[in-house]
């Protein structure tokens, strides 16, 4: 089993976040809000073999709970804990009892990482993608 190194991402950091993100959705256009959210420590990221493969992103505006807003693990990389790691880490640091997240109702995959992660469901919004409701997921700390 591969050591998971789960810690705050630093500024240094952001050109790996940035390309682990760029493996997933093919662009930068998310360049920005992630060096934003590693400058205001709500960035956190999982390492293997000293190179970044995951991060997570959160914030605590959610009716004033913790959201994790975004999770993402190199392709490469899945199917190995990672994810698991992100959520794990975050939540017992989290700063409110309450963790919330969300995925697509077409995102069967998160979906499990979810409830193998012992997240709840916990509610559903319609029309933030066209077809595609959202799940809200819930978990104490």
């Amino acid at each position: 089993m591969e050591l998971k190194n789960v810690i705050k991402a630093k500024l240094e950091d952001v050109e790996n976040i940035i390309a682990v993100d760029r493996e997933v959705t093919g662009n930068d256009s998310r360049r920005e809000h992630i060096k934003k959210a590693v400058e205001d420590d709500r960035c956190i990221v999982v390492i293997c073999e000293s190179k970044i493969v995951g991060f997570l992103i959160f914030d605590t505006n959610f009716f004033n709970n913790s959201f994790i807003s975004l999770i993402i693990v190199s392709p490469k990389a899945r199917r190995k804990g990672y994810a698991t790691s992100l959520m794990d880490y975050f939540v017992n640091i989290s700063p409110t009892e309450k963790v919330f997240s969300s995925t697509n109702q077409s995102n069967k995959d998160m979906q499990k990482v979810f409830i193998a992660n012992g997240f709840k469901q916990s509610g559903v919004v319609e029309n933030l993608d066209e077809g595609d409701p959202e799940i809200i997921y819930f978990k104490l700390r």
